[in-house]
């Protein structure tokens, strides 16, 4: 597996190439590949009968081939190899996994390569490696990971509904048609998203072992988790030097924690630009949305970073830190994290030393569970793309192909888990060196939601409060397009991650200061003229809903 090693000189040299892309890129990319990609393009010319086994619609029990039939428009004569940028942490069975995908690919005459951007990383590469030449064909997206930012630029292809039928077949015929309205930017798609839903609420997981070693039996608010990271900073951390959350990047996960329990949901996000209201059942005015860092609840949340920060909850290095809080937390260097049901998985590792218990508790129990968009994962292929149809036959048969699907969520069948004819999975021992759905391309090629049999009954517990209080985000539809302030929205975002990072990691030492700072910098670098475009589409958007 290719891993990405550029430095932080690359970065800063690169800097001003990425915001001269912003302004001269704009659009041009994606036209260009969509009008030299489709030229010979026939889906009428793929026999019918290549498809006469599959399903009209996916369920758990269905079993799907992908064969080079499928793809007979496609010239497939030469052997091709298709560049896949990911996301997050890196499964440590994963070059074995890519090397069996591939190995299953070679009717195909196609191979797959991914290069994994690091948590810590991604932030300040996922850009730069767009823009820097490197060879990318597709990449993880989402509208928390660049999506609108980069699809303004023109840094990735979109996608005709004939594209879609003559090279993503499966996909054409089994993605649910209302997922494709989440990837739509101008009426165009830029990005293949998840095919299905669920809730993602946010949770912690904790050791519960050292929990009641300190006489803390349980967590309900976000209090009693603030009271446990500063009894394990006080007590623990000095004498065993586990900390009490390895926090990593700009914290975001302990961030959506903390808003949830203000009913918050998003209205619009853009790079680190992000726009909240609180829910209240119906769509919003354009008057009920605050920016998210001039809010009440997220100076609040600086103040409590602060004082966790002070207490040594995490290392004054946290910003820099390249290891995750999820994976400091299964190797039992910290003894909390924040995410969705994933924290299971490092319970489930850290359960493996003998005497560790673990955790996991939804501390905003009387607030709704956000339904995840379909839009929430994408992958999209970029505009640079030397062979987009192979990649985007190569997407298609991920998604859809069983063999495969399974490959990437699940493990090696016998090996990381077992399934019976349901589509029931049972994890086996190797199971921690694969993980279930740890991959950020799990995410991406979801098409349901996977059934563990004897799950354990903690996690299926807190699935099922979340399940029944979850509600949809009503302005999933609307979608913003930048492109007429891409310049501004480069800028700001500049601004924008050089301080919210180090105040959700409570690094600053005078807040309400840097809070002023930051948004005076901002507004001095279009952030005004942003919002006016954001308010200008919402409220045409508002109107039609209406």
């Amino acid at each position: 597996m290719k891993k990405n090693r550029l430095t932080k000189m690359l970065a800063v040299v690169l800097a001003a190439c990425m915001l001269c892309a912003c302004a001269s890129n704009t659009g041009s990319g994606s036209s260009k590949a969509q009008t030299g990609t489709e030229k010979s393009a026939d889906a009428s010319s793929v026999s019918a009968d290549a498809f006469k086994n599959v399903p009209s619609e996916l369920t758990p029990e269905a079993v799907i081939t992908a064969t080079p039939e499928m793809y007979s428009n496609i010239d497939l004569s030469k052997n091709k190899t298709v560049y896949i940028y990911l996301i997050g942490s890196t499964p440590n069975d994963f070059d074995q996994i890519t090397e069996l995908a591939n190995k299953y690919l070679e009717p195909f005459n196609t191979k797959i390569e991914f290069t994994v951007m690091a948590w810590s990383d991604y932030q300040d590469l996922y850009s730069l490696n767009l823009t820097s030449g490197t060879n990318i064909d597709a990449i993880f997206t989402a509208p928390w990971c660049y999506l609108w930012t980069e699809a303004s630029k023109g840094s990735f292809m979109t996608l005709s509904e004939n594209f879609i039928s003559s090279y993503m077949p499966l996909t054409d015929r089994l993605q649910i048609k209302d997922s494709w309205g989440g990837v739509k930017l101008n009426g165009e798609i830029v990005a293949i998203p998840q095919n299905s839903t669920n809730p993602n609420g946010k949770m912690v997981a904790i050791r519960q072992d050292l929990a009641d070693k300190y006489g803390i039996s349980s967590l309900n608010s976000w209090n009693d988790y603030k009271n446990y990271c500063l009894t394990i900073a006080e007590k623990e951390t000095p004498v065993s030097g586990i900390l009490a959350m390895a926090a990593a990047g700009s914290n975001p996960e302990l961030w959506d924690v903390y808003r949830q329990q203000y009913d918050t949901m998003p209205a619009m996000t853009d790079g680190t630009i992000t726009y909240y209201y609180k829910y209240n059942g119906k769509v919003p005015s354009y008057d009920e949305i605050e920016f998210a860092y001039t809010t009440d609840y997220f100076r609040s949340f600086c103040y409590e970073m602060k004082e966790m920060a002070d207490a040594g909850v995490w290392s004054r290095s946290a910003l820099t830190n390249e290891i995750s809080a999820a994976d400091s937390f299964g190797a039992l260097a910290s003894a909390s994290m924040a995410w969705n049901t994933s924290v299971f998985n490092g319970i489930e590792t850290c359960e493996k030393t003998e005497g560790v218990v673990g955790a996991a508790y939804d501390i905003t129990q009387k607030n709704f569970s956000i339904g995840e968009a379909y839009n929430n994962n994408d992958m999209a292929i970029t505009a640079s793309s030397q062979n987009p149809e192979r990649t985007a036959m190569i997407l298609d048969i991920i998604k859809n192909d069983t063999y495969l699907h399974r490959l990437f969520r699940l493990g090696i069948e016998g090996v990381h888990y077992t399934i019976d004819e349901h589509g029931v999975y049972t994890e086996l021992e190797k199971a921690s060196d694969y993980p279930a759905d740890s991959l950020s391309l799990c995410w991406a090629i979801k098409n349901s939601t996977l059934t563990q049999g004897g799950a354990d009954p903690r996690k299926q517990a807190i699935i099922d409060e979340e399940s029944a209080k979850m509600v949809a985000c009503p302005t999933e539809g609307f979608v913003f397009d930048d492109s007429a302030v891409s310049f501004e929205v480069s800028a700001v975002n500049t601004v924008l991650d050089e301080y919210v990072k180090s105040l959700q990691l409570g690094l600053l030492e005078d807040i309400d200061s840097a809070i002023a700072t930051m948004m005076d910098l901002a507004r001095q670098s279009g952030l005004d003229k942003v919002e006016a475009e954001f308010k200008k589409q919402y409220e045409a958007w508002y109107s039609s809903m209406h």
